[in-house]
């Protein structure tokens, strides 16, 4: 079995190492008629085409950050910021093999044996976040009217400007995605004809109580698929350093733990390698490994300048709310 682990100690540049893997993926899965790794292998060479950020990527981000301007045009009041990037291999790979445990261990539970090969492949066919820009906003309290609660003019702020995005960005060569999150609850902030394309975790939020809103969007300039946040600053630090964050890799280890007791080791080829490069990536010691570009101290203090563990970013915009001193005085 091929495992990404393998390839990140010979000091060779992130892009050797996709196309190092993605090679060895390729011969491993004709070799073992394995399907299952040939569609892992594609999966990699898009991560690797996407790193090299091309020339579409820079229209992309110009495009953007055309509904950046019209922001800080419609909402000078407000500080909010664009960030965008290609998540990071590390992260790909884990998310691509995590969603084969995950698939294969709801799907025996459900039904008491395993998935058809055609519905693995098409559940598969599912990543449409490897390119994601964010927008986060925060309304400064200095613009609150007497009686108005921070949390709530935020709220309204954000479902407006989620209004806006999908016709802006559909007028510059996207196209909106249905979004498949159903039976969740609708706000009222948000229009019906826009409410069918976002999944709405501010609305309905996760058990662990993140919240955002996340619309997915096919670019036709770039041929590629990307997904927009929007949060208020209340919801990405929630996301980026609180609960939300940090619940996980205790509680992550002890839940692929139970997947692995619950299907027999040697029962299922695709959970047996998917779970065992899965466990490999959570076990990585980052200041041992040897890429181009990257170096560690511990796993906490990372320099990534390659997009190996940390996103590669696309663009970062800010924008500071003005006219603060004059409502002061």
């Amino acid at each position: 079995m091929k495992k990404l682990n393998d390839y990140l100690y010979s000091g060779d540049t992130v892009l050797k190492i996709l196309q190092r893997y993605a090679e060895d993926l390729k011969q491993s899965a004709e070799e073992t008629h394995n399907q299952i790794d040939l569609l892992h292998c594609n999966f990699v060479l898009q991560i690797a085409e996407l790193l090299q950020h091309n020339e579409f990527l820079t229209s992309q981000s110009q495009r953007i950050r055309e509904f950046y301007k019209l922001m800080a045009n419609e909402y000078p009041f407000l500080a909010f910021t664009f960030k965008g990037r290609i998540k990071s291999l590390i992260r790909a790979e884990a998310k691509f093999n995590g969603h084969i445990v995950e698939y294969i261990y709801e799907y025996y539970i459900e039904h008491g044996n395993y998935p058809s090969l055609p519905e693995l492949k098409n559940y598969l066919n599912c990543f449409r976040d490897l390119i994601a820009y964010r927008i986060v906003i925060s309304l400064p309290k200095c613009h609150l009217i007497e009686g108005e609660i921070c949390v709530d003019e935020e709220n309204k702020h954000l479902y407006g400007i989620a209004n806006k995005l999908l016709g802006f960005l559909e007028e510059r060569g996207f196209t909106a995605e249905l979004s498949s999150y159903t039976g969740q609850k609708k706000s009222p902030l948000l229009r019906e004809s826009v409410s069918l394309y976002y999944r709405d975790y501010v609305a309905n939020p996760e058990n662990s109580g993140y919240r955002s809103l996340h619309i997915t969007f096919y670019d036709n300039i770039a041929r590629c698929y990307v997904e927009v946040q929007l949060r208020t600053k209340e919801m990405d630090d929630f996301a980026e350093i609180g609960p939300a964050n940090h619940l996980g890799y205790e509680k992550q280890q002890e839940s692929e733990r139970a997947k692995r007791d619950a299907i027999p080791k040697g029962e299922n080829i695709y959970f047996d390698d998917a779970y065992e490069r899965g466990i490999l990536l959570q076990q990585l010691e980052l200041s041992k490994i040897d890429v181009n570009m990257f170096s560690a101290v511990n796993n906490s203090l990372v320099n990534d300048g390659c997009g190996l563990y940390r996103g590669r970013l696309i663009l970062p915009y800010e924008h500071l709310s003005r006219f603060q001193n004059d409502l002061i005085d």
